[in-house]
């Protein structure tokens, strides 16, 4: 989450969509014309490198799905562009109460969803126990992964006496209070984020929003979630052509500054070398995730680069459902075989830096005093035949069809971190999957991997925002179940000093090397615009599982906890 700004590339677009384009854009080239994929002066075009899995934000951990996402929807609260800070948006003013166990937001008058229900505190709190009440497949990890993860369980089901919410209530149409079962500091920062946007309750019923079938490594989603998303943002939902584009529409009773352009195409192109060729030919008017190998002759050619601050790690995650990978030795190893800074020289841009914590530096809280695992193959070795493992075979996932802002080219990444482990005598399976539809299901959704690849981006400044968010819970994912942990997270969330609350956990946790153990390396990425003179894309990352905000980078080699 993959992975607010907390911006995110839908931020930047939504952004230059709203202020800039047309001052700024000239007419496309002769010959382009937006039949084509070429722009004209009221057409967007930006290239995207996957398709969105879903339309419905709260359904999604996704990159691509909270780009779009974030042109259609507005949450509560969003951040001050290129800051984590909290800024108003459905909401004017909030507080909290002394303990941080209840929230009362003021929300603004004279909005309307775009198929004209009222935004009000009624149809606020209709979206709070849409996600309360959701049962069966909607609680999978792999659907809702969001509200799983920061409100930790549901009204029903197996993690119902574990549940944050407890009740919303419309005090008027303008005021509500969010009632949780205990407390939890930065819940108005998490209202930044797409997965909690608000959403269209009429929309919502007549369309059946929650009727996700299939199962929870391959969900069905809802006519709503696939052809009728409904927001209040300064676009709406035009059409969907499955790994072609998606379409969005200016909307003209938008409550705020009318968008500047009448339609945006996000074109869905994997091949980061065809997207560079698109954005020369005139054919699009930007991407992000540029490949380091583009960036110096797009820069000769006048186009410009945008280069973001980091917020986000890459890592090799272990499964301990897999035997060997229990074992502590196996994970400690697998850190040891691994070369960071040759990792990044090999498949990371420019600008990239081992990382020896889950989470970036600029995250409150940090903390260098960690064990950490540099590279010694040999201590790798002796440690495999210390487990009895010599000759071990894993099963690697990495996905294809894609690009991360914490993963620019993951079959290089892979490739490099193949031979790693091969050096020291561990024996790789490849196991390539296609990012949409079928990596997160694979990863997130089942238990049946050993090793993969995946990152994650900050949504906001809170250490608990990376750390609780990937082991304050039992997750297929990881594999492994440590209660101590677990409470160790769950009372540090609800600190208000945040360093005090992740040094905490480390204090209680001192002797587990098993949450430290691991590599990470920090990438810096980019975002290519047009030539000078015809466009500025403000595009800043996405946040989350692929929405990622900021392209930079940390890469980890988690033995998990």
């Amino acid at each position: 989450m993959r992975r607010g700004l907390a911006a995110t590339a839908a931020v930047a677009l939504l952004a230059g969509f709203g202020g800039c384009v047309q001052s700024q854009r000239e007419s496309a080239s002769p010959g382009a014309s937006a039949s084509a994929g070429g722009s004209t002066k009221d057409v967007f075009v930006f290239a995207a490198s996957s398709d969105p899995v879903s339309l419905d934000p709260a359904m999604a951990s996704d990159g691509e799905t909270f780009r779009i996402a974030r042109q259609q929807f507005e949450g509560l609260l969003g951040t001050k562009p290129g800051t984590t800070e909290l800024d108003p948006l459905l909401a004017t003013a909030w507080k909290a109460n002394a303990d941080n166990t209840a929230f009362t937001f003021t929300l603004r008058e004279g909005v309307k969803f775009s198929d004209g229900t009222d935004f009000n505190a009624e149809a606020a709190c209709a979206n709070f126990d849409r996600w309360y009440n959701w049962s069966g497949i909607n609680q999978s990890e792999n659907i809702t992964y969001y509200y799983g993860k920061l409100m930790r369980g549901y009204k029903t089901g197996a993690q119902a006496a574990d549940a944050l919410y407890k009740s919303c209530t419309a005090a008027s149409p303008t005021e509500l209070t969010v009632q949780l079962n205990a407390a939890f500091v930065h819940f108005p920062d998490a209202m930044t984020l797409p997965a909690f946007s608000m959403q269209s309750p009429t929309a919502m019923k007549k369309y059946n929003a929650d009727d996700t079938s299939g199962t929870a490594s391959d969900p069905r989603f809802s006519e709503y979630a696939t052809a009728h998303p409904t927001g209040t943002d300064p676009f709406v939902f035009e059409s969907w052509e499955r790994g072609q584009q998606v379409k969005l529409k200016r909307n003209d009773n938008y409550w705020g500054d009318k968008a500047k352009v009448s339609e945006v195409i996000v074109r869905t192109i994997s091949d980061a070398k065809a997207r560079t060729q698109e954005l020369q030919a005139g054919n699009i008017d930007g991407y992000d995730l540029v490949a380091p190998a583009d960036q110096p002759g797009l820069k000769t050619a006048g186009f410009q680069i945008m280069n973001r601050p980091p917020f986000n790690i890459l890592y090799l995650g272990m499964n301990q459902k897999n035997k060997d990978l229990a074992d502590p030795k196996v994970r400690q190893a697998i850190a040891y075989a691994i070369d960071k800074d040759a990792l990044i020289k090999q498949a990371l841009p420019e600008g990239s830096k081992a990382a020896i914590n889950f989470m970036p530096e600029n995250v409150t809280g940090y903390n260098a005093g960690v064990t950490t695992y540099a590279y010694n193959p040999e201590k790798a070795k002796s440690l495999l035949k210390e487990a009895g493992k010599e000759g071990l075979t894993l099963k690697f996932n990495y996905p294809t069809g894609v690009s991360r802002p914490y993963m620019p080219t993951p079959e290089d990444t892979y490739v490099a971190l193949k031979a790693q482990l091969e050096a020291v005598g561990i024996k790789v399976t490849p196991v390539a999957n296609k990012w949409a539809p079928d990596y997160l299901d694979k990863i997130q959704g089942s238990s049946d991997h050993d090793i993969h690849l995946l990152g994650w981006t900050g949504d906001y400044n809170d250490p608990d925002n990376f750390i609780g968010v990937f082991f304050g819970g039992q997750a297929n994912e990881w594999g492994f179940n440590n209660p101590e942990l677990f409470k160790a997270l769950k009372d540090a969330r609800g600190l208000s000093d945040a360093r005090g609350s992740e040094d905490g956990v480390r204090e209680d946790l001192r002797d587990d090397r098993r949450l430290r153990a691991g590599h990470s390396a920090r990438a810096s990425g980019s975002v290519a615009g047009v030539r000078q003179g015809r466009l500025r894309l403000h595009a800043v990352a996405d946040p989350g599982r692929g929405l990622e905000p900021r392209h930079d980078h940390q890469v980890r080699v988690q033995p998990n906890p």
